[in-house]
C-alpha cells in the first residue's frame, strides 16, 4: 500500500483517570498528562491516544458519552485540552482521541428528553426502541456486559436497545439525523487540531434488523448479541458514509475497534480506500479465553497457537493494508501475566523480550501505560475490590454458570479489565507518585519495585531498552516498511521472523523459554538489538545459542546479501 505519515508514528495510549493527578483529588487528568510529556517524549513517542474525556456519569469509565462537546469535569476544563495540544505539538507529539460513536449515556440529552417525552420527544428515533413480547423483552439476546440487552422504557410497553450496559443505550444508525449529528460533532474535533481518532466498538452500529431470537448459550438463556450486533450486512454503507464526511476531509488517522471482522473483509477496512487507518486484532490477544466477553471459558494455550495466531494476522493484513500492533490496552489484562505463565519468569528478559516481539511486525505499533516499565496484573481479595462493571458482570455470571465463588474470582484477578487500570507507578512513593491522596482504583502493591523514577536510574532497566527498541525501528526503514516473513514457524518455543525492504534484511529471533534454544543462521550480521550484554556486534557462527527468553535482532551484512 501507499506509504503514509502515520505509519511511522510510535502511539502511546493513555488511560487518563488513572495516568497522573495533578490536582490531587485521586483521579488522573489532562494536566498530569500534560505534565508527563517530557517523560513520553523521552521514551520516543510521537503520538498519543487519550482515552474518553468527555462528559460522562463514568458507568463505564467515560465510554458512556453524556456530552460530546464538554469534558467530564474531573479530568479538566476545554481550555486545559487546547493547552495539552498545543504542548505536545511543540514537542512533536500528536494528539488522538477516543470516538464513541455506538452508543451514548444514557443522562445524553438527546436520551433524557426520549425519557421524558416518550411519544413526542424529536429524539425518538435516535434511539433503537421495541415493543415487548407478552411482557417479555423483544428478544433473548445478551448484552456484551451480560443480562438482557433490553431495558424496560419507564412508563410505556416499549424496550431501549443497549449492546453493552443499561447506562450505554445504542443510537440509531438507521436514523440519517442521528448520523448527521455525529458527523457534525467528529469534524467539530477535527477542526479542533487533534491528529485523529481510535473509534470504539465500530462493527456494533448496524443490527440485524429482523431481531429475531437465537439459541440460548448459557444458564440465563440468552444468546450472544454479537450475532445479531456485530459486524452485520449492510454496515458498509453507514462505514463508507462516516468516513467520507469526515475522516476523508482530513489528513487524519484513524484506528477502528473493529471485532468480529473475517480476514476476507479487511480490504474494505484498511485498504488504501479502506474505512480506517488500520484496526486492531484481537485473536491473539484473546487467545486466553474461548471468548473476550466470557473470561471463565479458559483456554490452555501454548507458543505455537500464538504464533499461529500473530502470523496469520501479519499475513492477512500485510495482504491489503496496515495494521496496529499491540499487548495491552485498557480492556486487556497485563501481557508479562498474561503472556508469561510461570510468575517467576516475569523479569527484565521475558518483558523486553515480549516488547521487541510485538514493537517489530509490519504495523504500527502501540504502548499502553505501564506496559514500558513491565507493570504486572493485581490481585484482589474480594469482588468488591473491583470497579470495572464488566469484571463485576463476568464474576456473576461465572458463578451462574456453576464456578465457586473462589473459582470466579480468580477468572477475575487473571483478565479483569481493572488489571490494566490500576494508577501508573511513577515513583516508590506513597500511592506511587501518581497521587498525594488516596487513588480512585486501589494501587498494585509492586510500585515500590516497578516504576519509572527507578528504571529511568537503571540503565539496564526494562524502560531504557524500550527506549532502545523505539530508537531501532524509528532508525530503520526496514522495520517499518518492509515485508514480513515468518521463519521456524514449528519451533515450540522461538518466534522469528524477516523484514525485508529492498536489500536490507533483518532477522528477529525471541526466545519463549526459559531454557537455551539453537538457531541456525545462514550468513554474517550485524547485532541491531540484544538484551542481553554481549560484547559482540558481529555474528558469524553459523549455529547461534539464543538465551533464555533471549531478543535478539540482526541485520544481514552488505557482503552477505550479494553473494
Amino acid at each position: 500500500m501507499k506509504k503514509k505519515w502515520w505509519q511511522k508514528e510510535v502511539i502511546y495510549q493513555i488511560y487518563p483517570k488513572s495516568f497522573y493527578d495533578s490536582n490531587n483529588d485521586g483521579i488522573g487528568d489532562i494536566k498530569g498528562i500534560t505534565q508527563k510529556l517530557d517523560y513520553l517524549q523521552s521514551l520516543g513517542i510521537t503520538m498519543v491516544w487519550i482515552c474518553p474525556v468527555y462528559k460522562s456519569p463514568m458507568a463505564d469509565n467515560g465510554y458512556d458519552i453524556s456530552d460530546y462537546y464538554q469534558l467530564n469535569p474531573e479530568f479538566g476544563e476545554m481550555k486545559d485540552l487546547d493547552e495539552l495540544i498545543v504542548t505536545a505539538k511543540e514537542k512533536g507529539i500528536k494528539i488522538v482521541l477516543d470516538l464513541v460513536i455506538n452508543h451514548t449515556s444514557d443522562e445524553h440529552p438527546w436520551f433524557q428528553d426520549l425519557l421524558n417525552n416518550p411519544e413526542s420527544s424529536p429524539y425518538r428515533d435516535y434511539y433503537v426502541l421495541k415493543s415487548g413480547k407478552d411482557g417479555q423483552p423483544p428478544t433473548n439476546w445478551r448484552s456484551v456486559f451480560g443480562g438482557s440487552v433490553w431495558e424496560p422504557l419507564k412508563n410505556t410497553d416499549e424496550y431501549y436497545f443497549h449492546s453493552f450496559h443499561k447506562k450505554q443505550p445504542d443510537l440509531n444508525w438507521e436514523n440519517k439525523k442521528v448520523r448527521e449529528d455525529l458527523y457534525k460533532m467528529v469534524n467539530y474535533w477535527l477542526d479542533k487540531g487533534i491528529a485523529g481518532f481510535r473509534v470504539d466498538a465500530i462493527t456494533f452500529i448496524k443490527k440485524d434488523q429482523n431481531y429475531d431470537n437465537i439459541p440460548a448459550d448459557g444458564v440465563d438463556g440468552l444468546g450472544k448479541c454479537t450475532k445479531k450486533t456485530r459486524n452485520q450486512p449492510g454496515i458498509a454503507e453507514f462505514l463508507h458514509e462516516l468516513n467520507d464526511e469526515t475522516f476523508a476531509k482530513y489528513d487524519c488517522v484513524t484506528i477502528g475497534e473493529a471485532p468480529g471482522v473475517p480476514y476476507e473483509q479487511y480490504g474494505d477496512y484498511i485498504g488504501d480506500n479502506g474505512y480506517f487507518s488500520m484496526i486492531f486484532d484481537f485473536r491473539y490477544a484473546d487467545l486466553d479465553v474461548a471468548s473476550g466477553s466470557e473470561w471463565f471459558k479458559r483456554v490452555d494455550w501454548n507458543v505455537l497457537d500464538l504464533k499461529k495466531l500473530i502470523f496469520t494476522s501479519q499475513k492477512e493484513i500485510q495482504k491489503v493494508g496496515w495494521g496496529a500492533n499491540f499487548l495491552e490496552n485498557h480492556d486487556q489484562n497485563r501481557s508479562i501475566s498474561k503472556y508469561i505463565k510461570e510468575e517467576e519468569n516475569r523479569n527484565f528478559y521475558s518483558a523486553t523480550m515480549l516488547g521487541a516481539m510485538f514493537f517489530y511486525l509490519r504495523g504500527t505499533p502501540f504502548i499502553y501505560q505501564g506496559q514500558e516499565i513491565g507493570m504486572t496484573n493485581f490481585k484482589r481479595k474480594s469482588i468488591e475490590e473491583f470497579d470495572d462493571i464488566s469484571s463485576i458482570d463476568q464474576y456473576y455470571r461465572s458463578i451462574n454458570e456453576g464456578f465457586s465463588a473462589e473459582e470466579a474470582l480468580h477468572f477475575m484477578n487473571l483478565r479483569s479489565r481493572d488489571n490494566s487500570r490500576t494508577p501508573f507507578h511513577w515513583n516508590d512513593q506513597e500511592y506511587g507518585g501518581f497521587s498525594k491522596v488516596q487513588p480512585w482504583l486501589g494501587m498494585n502493591e509492586n510500585y515500590k519495585t516497578i516504576n519509572v523514577e527507578q528504571q529511568e536510574q537503571d540503565p539496564d532497566s526494562i524502560l531504557n531498552f524500550y527506549k532502545k527498541i523505539i530508537q531501532v525501528r524509528q532508525w530503520k526503514e526496514c522495520l517499518i516498511y518492509g515485508k514480513i516473513e515468518p521463519i521456524l514457524e514449528e519451533h515450540p518455543t522461538i518466534v522469528a521472523y524477516k523484514r525485508k525492504l529492498d536489500s536490507e534484511e533483518v532477522v528477529c529471533y525471541f526466545n519463549f523459554s526459559s531454557e537455551s534454544q539453537k538457531v541456525e543462521l545462514d550468513a554474517k550480521y550485524d547485532v541491531l538489538l540484544n538484551n542481553y550484554k554481549e560484547e559482540k556486534e558481529t555474528i558469524s557462527e553459523q549455529t547461534y545459542s539464543l538465551k533464555p527468553y533471549q531478543a535478539l535482532l540482526l541485520l544481514k551484512k552488505e557482503e552477505s546479501c550479494h553473494e
